[in-house]
């Protein structure tokens, strides 16, 4: 059985432009979409709908004004929608679960910050266990033409950023898109340096080839997987953030990893997922790995 695409909607302009998005992806890939909305019962509307199969039956006819608009758009896509009564965070975890990926809407960007996520956008982003999809208001189908990139950061060894260059490849030849693998490097501090360290690096002449090479190796099984995949390989001085977002005007989309693991404190999106998230002007994915 295939796994949806599903949406998260909520009526915002932001969640209407996540739902779009979804619907686009949903048939390049030609998977099912699914359309979830989570509600609290409210007693005391003052607008006539204060008992809770009125606010059902009002908050089912919004979102299926909302579904109406992709279904007309796609007529041939497979879509579900379920309105359910509960916790924002928990309804769309538990959704997320069964999904390809959940898509959400972002809330722009402030004057300061960038990007505004929702504290129910963070939680999953941070503890889902499949990839989340953050799409801001104002995403159109012209910033996924011809030229634009799928942008993916690459990390560590070929194992560390797997799920995230399968997402990256998948993403792009759904799209006939290039791939732009990019990996950030930094100068080691002296104390990182050892006697096995040190031959690693004079064997590959160098932390820049070192580097290189490293980027090859990750790309190897996925160009394979992918041969008609065009991949465009970017190896830069710099933070992975920062290196990620000078590349963030080309792409169509941006892909990063981020850590399934918790700690002592609880699940985190990582700092080079945060501040994609926070300043990518394009939909950003966040695919969680080991």
């Amino acid at each position: 059985m295939k796994r949806p695409i599903t949406a998260g909607v909520d009526g915002t302009e932001e969640s209407l432009a996540a739902l779009a998005w979804a619907g686009r992806e949903a048939v390049r890939r030609e998977l099912p979409l699914r359309v979830v909305h989570a509600w609290r019962f409210h007693p005391h509307e003052a607008d006539g709908t204060g008992d809770r199969e009125a606010q059902r039956r009002w908050v089912s006819e919004g979102v299926a004004e909302a579904v109406r608009a992709v279904t007309e758009r796609h007529p041939e896509l497979p879509v579900t929608v379920d309105v359910v009564e509960g916790h924002a965070a928990e309804v769309l975890a538990g959704a997320a679960a069964e999904a390809e990926m959940l898509v959400l809407g972002s809330r722009g960007h402030g004057a300061v910050v960038g990007f505004l996520i929702g504290s129910v956008g963070q939680q999953l982003i941070a503890e889902a266990e499949r990839p989340v999809v953050l799409v801001r208001a104002g995403d159109r189908p012209a910033a996924e033409a011809a030229g634009r990139e799928v942008v993916v950061g690459q990390q560590g060894g070929p194992e560390d950023s797997a799920a995230a260059l399968r997402f990256a490849f998948e993403t792009a030849a759904a799209r006939g898109a290039t791939v732009r693998a990019v990996r950030a490097w930094t100068l080691p501090p002296v104390f990182a340096y050892s006697p096995a360290s040190v031959k690693l690096l004079d064997d590959a002449d160098g932390l820049e080839p070192y580097e290189k090479k490293a980027l090859a190796e990750a790309l190897e099984p996925w160009r394979e997987r992918f041969p008609a995949v065009p991949v465009a390989e970017q190896v830069e001085m710099g933070s992975a953030g920062q290196v990620l977002l000078s590349v963030a005007g080309q792409a169509q989309l941006m892909v990063v990893g981020r850590r399934a693991h918790r700690t002592a404190v609880g699940a985190r999106i990582g700092s080079v997922a945060h501040g994609v998230l926070h300043h990518a002007d394009c939909p950003v994915a966040v695919v969680p790995h080991d």
